[in-house]
Order: structure tokens, then C-alpha cells, then sequence
């Protein structure tokens, strides 16, 4: 039923799985390596057609530096940062109060919920498109970070309420009821009790959020116009010119938009990994 132990394979297919792993693995970093390798080569190298060969000149700091003070790179980075931030507190904040209240108290509708939670994880969300950017302009929204972070907000709050109700109703109810026989309010066992014991669920989840409203591009494009309240995502596809396009601007502003979410996964390795295996085994 569940699949074998790599080391407990015929040594034919074991054979195999070693072989083919890294070719997939070169051929799934391909573009990323071409991206880095495009990133600090010189502009006079991409002009003669050098697109794959190894960096003649090893242009670093100066592509790096004119992405950074020639464009406005620095601004989209601090929009994203407006929008990621508030978007992820509040998406996690709302979804473990109605995690917690799905997975404990038992009311008539309790399961209508749960599955309007699901339904909505399933909506395309092209489909949105229209009628957000309508009612974006309608309340006066429209091209202000304040839209993409309630959109972000009510988007992403649908997956981490499942997410995080899966989780809460592993936990032990005994422990629960013991507070609330203390004397203990709802509000205390919610942070006290339940919130310490999900938090490598959390940690987890904040990163997936994070990394999802982080690399966001096409909701960005739909609600905000010009600089305003663009984020980097964006940012970095106003780096391609109208006539002519250095890429290799536009490939170290890539590196540098995708470079918080790489490190901030990195940091939270950890946490992100005891997240997604709380709860896997009792005993």
C-alpha cells in the first residue's frame, strides 16, 4: 500500500532512481542556472549573441547595482513587502480563529462551513478576474496595496482554516476541557493552549503563504497600474524595454525578487518540515 524504502528497491531500479534523479534534477535547474549565469554577465557579451557559453566578464556588481539604483527595484520591493506582511498575519490570524472554532465546538452548519472552505480552494481564479478589479474600482480600491492584501487576505484564508482545522483536531481534547473546567475563557485556550501546540503548523503555513502572495504576478497585474502600488513582481517585467531589453537587468532583478522567499524558506527549514509531519504518527 505505501510505497518501499529507496533501499529496499531491486538494485535494477535502484540503479535507476540514482541515475535518473540527478538528470532531472540539472535539467529542472536549467533555467534557474541560466538565469544566475545571464544575471552577472556584461551587456556587450549578450550583443554578440553569448547567451550560453561561461561569463567572459563577470559583470556582479554592476548589473546588480543598476537594478538596484537605475530602476525602481527598491520601490516594488517595499510594495511587496506592504503586501506580503499584513497579507500572510492576517490570511494565518483569521484561519486559526476559525480553524480552532471548526475543530472544537460542535453547532448545526459546522460541516457546511468546512466544505465552503474546501469549494473555494477549488474556484479558478481566473474566473475572479472581472469581478474583483470591478469591485476594486467600485469602492475605490484599485491600484492601492490595500486591495491586493484583502484580496490575498480573503483568498488564502479558505487553505489555511483547512489546513490549520486538520491539525487543531489532532490535538488532544482532553486538554481543552481541562482548561475550561480551570476556569479558563475561550480566548485563553485559543492562545494559551491550542496556538503553542500548532506552531510548527503555523511556521509551515506562513511560509507557503508567504511564498505564494510573495511571487504573486497575476493578481498584481489585474488590480494595480503603473508604479504606484506594484509590487516586484511586476516590477520585474517593467524592466523589459519597449525597443531593445537588457537582460541581464532584468535577469539579476528576477534573482532579486525571488531571493526573500528562498531565504526565508531556508531559515524556516526546520519549522516548515516538523509542520508539514506534525501530527503524522501518535504513540
Amino acid at each position: 500500500m505505501y510505497p518501499l524504502p529507496v533501499d529496499r528497491w531491486k538494485p535494477a531500479n535502484r540503479a535507476l532512481y540514482k541515475i535518473s534523479l540527478p538528470i532531472a534534477l540539472v535539467i529542472w535547474l536549467l533555467p534557474m542556472l541560466a538565469v544566475l549565469v545571464t544575471s552577472i554577465r556584461s551587456t556587450e557579451e549578450l550583443q554578440q549573441g553569448d547567451y550560453w557559453g561561461l561569463p567572459k566578464h563577470f559583470a556582479l556588481l554592476e548589473n546588480y547595482g543598476a537594478a538596484l539604483t537605475q530602476t525602481p527595484m527598491l520601490h516594488y520591493f517595499a510594495n511587496s513587502v506592504l503586501i506580503t506582511v499584513p497579507s500572510v498575519i492576517g490570511a494565518i490570524a483569521l484561519a486559526s480563529m476559525a480553524g480552532f472554532a471548526l475543530s472544537t465546538y460542535r453547532f448545526r452548519g459546522n460541516t457546511a462551513v468546512l466544505f465552503a472552505f474546501v469549494a473555494g480552494n477549488f474556484v479558478p481564479i481566473q474566473i475572479l478576474m472581472i469581478p474583483v478589479r470591478d469591485m476594486a474600482l467600485r469602492v475605490g480600491l484599485y491600484n492601492t496595496v490595500w486591495a491586493l492584501i484583502i484580496f490575498h487576505v480573503s483568498f488564502q484564508t479558505g487553505f489555511c482554516t483547512l489546513f490549520l482545522r486538520n491539525f487543531i483536531k489532532q490535538l488532544p481534547f482532553e486538554l481543552i476541557e481541562a482548561a475550561r473546567v480551570e476556569g479558563a475563557s475561550e480566548w485563553a485556550i485559543y492562545w494559551r493552549i491550542v496556538m503553542p501546540l500548532v506552531r510548527p503548523a503555523l511556521a509551515a503555513l506562513g511560509i507557503l503563504v508567504f511564498t505564494f502572495v510573495w511571487n504573486d504576478y497575476f493578481w498584481a497585474l489585474c488590480l494595480t497600474q503603473g508604479d504606484d502600488a506594484a509590487p516586484i513582481t511586476v516590477g520585474v517585467a517593467a524592466l523589459k524595454g519597449q525597443w531593445t531589453t537588457a537582460w541581464n537587468l532584468v535577469a539579476a532583478g528576477s534573482v532579486l525578487a525571488a531571493l526573500p522567499s528562498v531565504l526565508m524558506f531556508f531559515a524556516m527549514q526546520k519549522h516548515f518540515v516538523a509542520g508539514l509531519t506534525f501530527g503524522a504518527s501518535k504513540g
